[in-house]
């Protein structure tokens, strides 16, 4: 059994890397590159960079229907095709924005498709994450699921070092060159990564829980509906957790375009900053399930919010002093309790949801936060700076954003288990859903309820074992 976790968390970790690669390149773009490239030479500077955020959040918005799109999929055929699928579309939307002529050269039609591929970007991202925390917490060993979910969670601090990184080497190019091609290389690229991704993701087997699912035909005909009229309020709850995990955007999507435009920072000194705070990110993130992984969990989860109240407004005066180094410690001190916290809530919300509607339901929650919140965070800082000339409500609205996180997460905690090393609400649903269908099995082979009897609909034992774990 943890030869096979390792192997899933490790198929997880290298998926999600390559996927939020692709989807990261676009925020970074869009902050350096999109205005000048896809609007009119015409247009106030911060208005296109305003525009742009605008396509980067039609990204945002196409979340919820990937999520339940693939959700569905994931549901009713499984955690691994999904997965295969959402990398493909990924890397042909982000090979596409590579291709894709400006707006010097199509006219109005360069910012239509390149909105068009955001959402293609969408659709994928939308399914992946969800198919991504279930491969590696429905595989982990017993009572794990929370530490080994934090495999896929490494993937988006890891895409985002890589995004950075290649774009920080690009960004040493003269500028001319950089906005003419230059960008470009990075969305070509990927194309190479989504190979290496697809290899590793057909190696995948299916989840335990998932193959006792369809086994026992317990597969859900209709998940979302099922998800929407049983457990709405689940989903809105795992939703209004997650705005923390969106402050990201913040820091690395709209500070980056604020800091260079505004701030006199040059595009590799900033990048700099950034991908230093991304190399603290993914050295401290695991920490973060460890520590949820092995105490209470509603300790847990206020430990590592609440320091994010002050450290995330002092962010954004470390970066207005102009200092590189103030900028890289003031920006890596605001990204440990967040990093720390996303460890743990993808294995916290694996927990909510029965396994026949897991994908579903998981994905939901996370990409309703995304559409409402993620997609419109750096459009929503970047108004506030344009309208108010001033940092200061930027600063308010992301110590809002942990306020939120914190109070739906310990609600959720309270309404489905807060032990770690015990089954949740959800889980114990399954596990005496499976043993009353092995008694159902047993009477009905003439067997009395207490003998051990044959797993229902050719079950696996390690399927069962699975499920009553």
């Amino acid at each position: 059994m943890n030869r096979k976790a390792r192997k899933a968390g490790i198929a997880s970790f290298v998926g999600t890397t390559v996927e939020w690669y692709d989807f990261y390149i676009y925020g970074t773009a869009s902050a350096l590159v999109f205005g000048q490239v896809f609007f009119s030479s015409t247009l106030d500077p911060g208005v296109a960079t305003l525009l742009s955020f605008i396509t980067l959040w039609a990204g945002f918005l196409a979340r919820p229907l990937g999520g339940i799109i693939f959700g569905h999929f994931g549901d009713k055929l499984g955690r691994k095709t999904t997965l295969v699928t959402t990398l493909l579309l990924m890397g042909v939307a982000s090979v596409g924005v590579g291709l894709l002529p400006g707006y010097a050269q199509i006219g109005i039609w360069a910012p239509i498709l390149l909105t068009l591929l955001r959402i293609v970007q969408g659709l994928a991202v939308g399914g992946e994450w969800g198919g991504a925390v279930l491969v590696a917490s429905e595989n982990a060993p017993k009572n794990k699921g929370i530490l080994y979910s934090a495999f896929a969670q490494q993937g988006s601090p890891a895409g985002n070092l890589l995004s950075t990184f290649v774009f920080f080497l690009l960004a040493q190019m003269p500028t001319p060159d950089f906005i003419m091609y230059g960008w470009r290389i990075a969305f070509l690229a990927s194309a190479i990564l989504i190979v290496i991704g697809l290899v590793i993701r057909l190696t995948l087997e299916e989840s335990d829980q998932m193959k006792a699912v369809k086994a026992a035909n317990k597969e859900s005909k209709l998940p979302l509906r099922e998800v929407l009229v049983k457990y709405w309020p689940l989903v809105l709850l795992g939703a209004g957790a997650l705005p923390l995990v969106q402050v990201t955007y913040f820091k690395n999507t709209f500070a980056l375009a604020w800091a260079t435009e505004d701030l006199g920072f040059e595009r590799s000194a900033f990048l700099g900053v950034i991908a230093i705070a991304l190399v603290v990110q993914f050295i401290v993130q695991p920490f973060g399930a460890l520590l949820v992984q092995n105490m209470d969990m509603r300790k847990a989860i206020t430990l590592l919010v609440v320091p994010e109240f002050v450290l995330m407004p002092l962010m954004f005066f470390a970066i207005q002093t102009g200092s590189f180094w103030v900028a890289v410690i003031g920006m890596s001190l605001a990204t440990i309790p967040h990093a720390m916290f996303y460890a743990a809530i993808g294995g916290i919300l694996a927990r909510v949801f029965p396994a026949r509607i897991r994908y579903t339901g998981l994905s939901l929650s996370y990409q309703l936060c995304s559409m409402v919140v993620a997609g419109g965070t750096p459009a929503l800082a970047q108004w506030i700076v344009n309208s108010t000339g001033s940092i200061v409500g930027v600063a308010i609205a992301s110590a809002a954003y942990a306020a939120v996180s914190l109070v739906c997460t310990l609600i959720l905690l309270q309404k489905t288990g807060w032990r770690a090393d015990q089954p949740s609400v959800a889980e114990q649903a399954d596990i005496d859903e499976l043993e009353a269908l092995r008694e159902s099995e047993a009477v009905k082979d003439g067997e009395a309820p207490s003998a051990p009897a044959a797993e229902p609909s050719g079950l696996s034992e390690s399927a069962a074992a699975s499920m009553r774990n």
